[in-house]
Parts: C-alpha cells; sequence; structure tokens
C-alpha cells in the first residue's frame, strides 16, 4: 500500500471511530429514587420526577433511548466507574471533591440547601445555634459533607443516613433536631405531607461553593467526554426551545435555573 492511500485509510478509520464513539443510541442513568421531586417511584414502580423527565428530554433530543437504573446515592461514582450505567442523572451537586473523580456536564440548576426543623424552635443553621443539637443527613450528599466540616467540629452531633426517608422518621420520633437538604426536596417529600406537620424551614440557604458546588449537573466517567458534551447540546437546546423551563414550572414553585 502507496503512503497516500494508507494515510487516507487511517484518516477514514479514525473518523469512523469518532462519529462512532458519539453516536449513543442508549444512555443509562443512574438514579436514586428517593428523593422528590427529583427522582421518586410511583404507584407502579416506575421510576419519575423531574430529572427523569429532563433526562427522557435529553435522550429525544440526542435520538437515544434513555434506561433508568436505581441506585443507592452514595454508592452512585462507585457504580459510574464499574460501569453499571454510563451517567449520574440524581441531582448531583458539582463540586471539586467529585470532579476528582468524575466529570460533569455545565450546571443543569441550582437549588437551595436548607435546615428544616421544629416550627417555632428558634433553630437557625449556624454551627453556634445548633451545638449540642442531632442533626441527620443522607450519606454521600453535599449536605452530610458540609455538616461535617462546619457543624461537627462546633459540638454539633452529625448522624447520616442511607436514605433521607430514614432521617424523617428520627426527625418526627424527636431523635433528631433537624436536617439539612435541597429546600425543593424538604417541600415535596415532607412538609407539604402529613408527616412534616409541624416542621418547617429554618433559616437561610446555607453558603459554601467548596462543599456545595455550583449547581447540579450530570456526571459521566473522565474518558467519555463525547457523551458529556452531547448532553450539554442538549441541554442547550432544549434550553433554547423552552422545554427546560416548561419542565421547573412543572415540578417547582422557584427558580432553579443554574447561575
Amino acid at each position: 500500500m502507496k503512503l497516500a492511500q494508507f494515510v487516507a485509510v487511517a484518516v477514514v478509520g479514525v473518523v469512523s471511530v469518532s462519529v462512532q464513539a458519539k453516536e449513543w443510541k442508549t444512555i443509562r442513568f443512574g438514579v436514586a429514587p428517593a428523593y422528590a421531586p427529583f427522582e421518586y417511584l410511583a404507584p407502579n414502580g416506575k421510576v419519575q420526577g423531574f430529572d427523569i423527565d429532563l433526562g427522557n428530554a435529553l435522550c429525544a433530543q440526542l435520538k437515544a433511548k434513555c434506561e433508568w437504573v436505581e441506585n443507592d446515592f452514595d454508592g452512585m461514582i462507585p457504580a459510574l466507574a464499574a460501569r453499571k450505567f454510563d451517567a449520574i442523572n440524581s441531582a448531583m451537586n458539582i463540586t471539586a471533591k467529585r470532579k476528582e473523580k468524575v466529570s460533569f456536564t455545565e450546571p443543569l440548576y441550582q437549588v437551595p440547601i436548607m435546615l428544616v426543623a421544629k416550627a417555632g424552635s428558634g433553630l437557625l443553621p449556624t454551627a453556634a445555634a445548633l451545638k449540642g443539637k442531632s442533626i441527620g443527613t443522607q450519606q454521600g450528599t453535599t449536605q452530610e459533607a458540609y455538616a461535617n466540616k462546619h457543624l461537627a467540629p462546633a459540638g454539633v452531633r452529625v448522624v447520616s443516613y442511607q436514605t433521607q426517608e430514614l432521617v424523617y422518621a428520627d426527625m418526627v420520633s424527636g431523635r433528631l433536631d433537624g436536617t439539612l437538604l435541597d429546600g425543593p426536596v424538604a417541600s415535596e417529600s415532607f412538609l407539604k405531607r402529613p408527616q412534616g406537620k409541624g416542621f418547617a424551614f429554618a433559616g437561610g440557604p446555607l453558603r459554601d461553593v467548596e462543599v456545595l458546588g455550583v449547581g447540579s449537573g450530570i456526571a459521566v466517567r473522565k474518558e467519555d467526554n463525547e457523551l458529556r458534551e452531547a448532553l450539554n447540546g442538549a441541554f442547550r437546546a432544549l434550553k433554547a426551545n423552552g422545554t427546560f423551563d416548561r419542565l421547573v414550572k412543572k415540578y417547582f414553585e422557584m427558580d432553579i435555573a443554574a447561575n
């Protein structure tokens, strides 16, 4: 084979591989469906919620099929590395620590992290106000990281649970004084339900970009650059055509668009 022919074949091969790498006919999303309104199980056992609708819209934009793989939130990144699924679409905040292990899309949305406690308790989301109190968090979340960084060293008892539902149960029984979690999640999955009667938001949103991140995004393995960029492109299209705003209004009473 002549050199020119060899180069031509090689170039065609590279282009072919590149095109093939960018064609995702099926995208398997890892999700922890115990986090309404972002993701939760319907009575029929199927996952639903804002992240599910957004993921399906992204797949439709990419002409791909969505598959949803349930997984505990604190095991999401190891499961992604083990190729149990292709991406994490489960309200995961983009933080520097997580970016050491995975690659994120651009921020899709940003929600406030709040303290929930007994109404009228006078508690505030500060170390001084919570000293000697017990605060529950879900394992593997940025809320847990925030509590361990800012509250535990000041004498706050931080208790980690596998699911947020277990946190709620101990809140109701009086074993916990409060919990830290996303505001919309607290509202939809606890405060608006009979279980959350007598509880309310306490103080304003928490602030710490290093721990709480710069918004939520979809995580992929670091080598899957094509998938990340495909998702970024699809998301920008959903923003441009109004689909994203329609989904936000369907599920939230507040604007959660990322800055």
